[in-house]
Parts: structure tokens; C-alpha cells; sequence
């Protein structure tokens, strides 16, 4: 059977308005609960600081949950909602997600993306029963991750050279096939992603609720159609090939890895790649906080790593790198710090 999942219900409200009384587990980290725990007031049986998205520690998390919560809260980021949405599938709660920031496409979601023996996967959780927003907490999040769910939008420029170039190659499946109707869709999201993208750099509300707007079609769309073909091509293969070596480095925001990857799979396709570069740095997208030596042996596993876990068709299957051939694509990308 074929799913075709709703959304979850979307509250535009003021936190201090939310009124709980189910017993509650609460998801969260440090930061986001300094950033909004005096305007929340709900029965908080357990509260956790999920640390990452192994599958293996979502499930302990899971197993060891008390029976007297009946649902499952996450205030913050894409991993602590990730982690409240697969423990309330796994223990059939609802989930309620409270953003700190529009970080990620994963609040509107029917998916959870962990990891699994090294490899990115992604579970079918359904989606979580309210997602609540308070413009003043998002519009006054850190800049550099506010609105960093916009990269998901940016990265259906990429997604698309890559689905059309598997169409090219025949090498899409039949339920991937190339969608023309699809593709017109994503790119007008794309475009309007890019139009609006100072105004969310700079934490302008309007700008905000318009990249909301954006992220929800673009989830309506890719749920619709039943894959994420037209906006997740190499660009995501080299954040999820890249995330073991930089979080050996410190935590970073799935946007910072995707955002490099983006220009990498621009220049990949022989784009021009700084309009891409200064959208994103308008949208207050870091894209220097990956180490070069981090992209270069991440590139060079890259096509394997795309054959070995069985990632949609892209031109990386037809590409092999050297160290020499590595150091090109970035300079090219600009992310050589020889250019800094």
C-alpha cells in the first residue's frame, strides 16, 4: 500500500498561549529551552537532550520511555524534532514540535532522517500532530540558522540537474521517473526561495512566514509525488557523506553541509555558481565552516559511497575523483581556503 501523508497541523501563535495537560516528554537542547522555557508550561514527565541521530540511540531513547507519557514534545532544531517524531512512532504518541528556528523541512514531514550503520536513511514515522511557530522566537534566533530551511529550497536548483540528468541517462526508476509537471513546481518554489532570501537573512517576519509557506509546498509536493527526487540530488549525498567527518569537529547545522554541497554539485554540473553562493550568504548560510581537507577525502569516497548505499541516480555515479581532480572541483565551488 501507498501512503500519500497529510501535514501536520501548523499554529501561528505566541508560546505563552499553549495550553497541555497530557503528561509530556520533552525533547530538547540547552539553547532552545534557555530560549523559550518560561513562556512553556505543560507537565513534563521526562526530559531528554537527544545528542544524535543514530537509529540505535533513538531507539534506547524509545525503549526506556515512562508509561504514563501520552505525548511527545521537541522544542528546538531538526534533530531534537527528528527524535520526538521516531519515539512517538515507536511508542504511537503524538508529537508535537515546537520550532526555535526554520531550520529544516523535516518539522512538516512524514519522514525522520537518522543514521544506520554509518548511512543516512529515512523511516516513515507519519507526521507529528501540531507543528507550533511563534514569530518572535524564530525571528530572533541566530542568523545563521533561522532560516537555514531555505537551503532545502536552494537545493532543488541542484536536485533537478541531477534528476534530469538521470532521465537523460535512463537510469531513473519508474516511480522516479522524470515528472516535467513536477519539476516547473519545485523550480517556482526555487525562484521565490531565492527572491525572499535577504529578507530572511535579515529576520524580517514576512520574509519568514513566506519561507514557511515555500517549505510546506515544497513538502506537499515530494509527499505527493512519493520522493525527493526534485530537490535532493548530490548536493545532500556529499552533506550526508561529509556529517561523520564534521561532527568529529563540533555540531553543526545540516544547512552547513548542505549549503557547500550545493556549490560543489553547481560546479559539478558546470553552473555558475555564485548567484547560488550569494543567496545563500544573503539567507545567513555559513558555507565556511566545513575544513577543506574534510571536502577533499569526502569527495574522493563520494561515488562509492553514492553506489554503496544505493542513493538515487546523479552525475556522481559517472564521476571519479583524485586528490588533484578533488582540489579543482572546490576551488571552482570556491571553498579552497587557498582563496580566502
Amino acid at each position: 500500500m501507498t501512503t500519500i501523508w497529510n501535514m501536520p497541523r501548523i499554529e501561528l501563535t505566541d508560546l505563552s498561549r499553549l495550553r497541555e495537560q497530557r503528561p509530556a516528554a520533552l525533547l530538547t537542547g540547552k539553547r532552545s529551552w534557555q530560549a523559550v522555557n518560561t513562556m512553556l508550561k505543560f507537565p513534563v514527565v521526562v526530559q531528554a537532550e537527544p545528542e544524535s541521530a543514530d537509529r540505535s540511540y533513538l531507539e534506547f531513547l524509545s525503549e526506556n520511555l515512562p508509561k504514563q507519557v501520552q505525548v511527545v514534545y521537541a522544542v528546538g532544531g531538526g534533530l531534537v524534532c527528528d527524535a520526538a517524531k521516531y519515539i512517538a512512532w515507536k511508542r504511537k504518541l503524538p508529537a508535537v514540535l515546537v520550532p526555535t528556528a526554520l531550520s529544516v523541512d523535516g518539522f512538516f514531514t512524514a519522514t525522520v532522517s537518522l543514521r544506520d550503520g554509518g548511512a543516512g536513511v529515512y523511516v516513515e514515522s507519519g507526521p507529528a500532530e501540531r507543528v507550533i511557530i511563534d514569530w518572535d522566537v524564530i525571528s530572533t534566533a541566530p542568523a545563521h540558522i533561522r532560516g537555514a530551511g531555505i537551503v532545502e529550497l536552494i537545493s532543488i536548483v541542484t536536485g533537478l540537474l541531477d534528476w534530469q540528468y538521470a532521465a537523460e541517462k535512463g537510469k531513473n526508476t519508474l516511480n522516479e521517473r522524470f515528472q516535467p509537471w513536477a519539476a516547473a513546481i519545485a523550480a517556482g518554489i526555487a525562484q521565490q526561495a531565492f527572491r525572499i532570501a535577504k529578507g530572511v537573512g535579515e529576520g524580517q517576519v514576512s520574509a519568514l512566514r513566506e519561507l514557511l509557506d515555500l517549505i510546506c509546498m515544497e513538502v506537499r509536493l515530494t509527499t505527493q509525488i512519493g520522493h525527493t527526487r526534485p530537490q535532493e540530488g548530490s548536493e545532500q549525498f556529499f552533506a550526508q557523506a561529509i556529517q561523520p567527518r564534521a561532527s568529529r569537529r563540533g555540531k553543526k547545522p545540516y544547512a552547513e553541509l548542505v549549503g557547500p554541497g550545493i556549490l560543489l554539485a553547481m560546479a559539478l554540473h558546470n553552473q555558475n555558481v555564485q548567484p547560488i553562493r550569494d543567496t545563500m550568504l544573503a539567507a545567513g548560510i555559513r558555507l565556511n565552516t566545513l575544513d577543506e581537507i574534510d571536502i577533499r577525502d569526502s569527495l574522493l569516497e563520494l561515488p562509492q559511497f553514492v553506489k554503496d548505499n544505493a542513493l538515487p541516480y546523479s552525475k556522481l555515479n559517472d564521476m571519479s575523483f583524485t586528490p588533484d581532480t578533488a582540489g579543482e572541483l572546490i576551488k571552482k565551488a570556491g571553498l579552497s581556503t587557498a582563496e580566502a
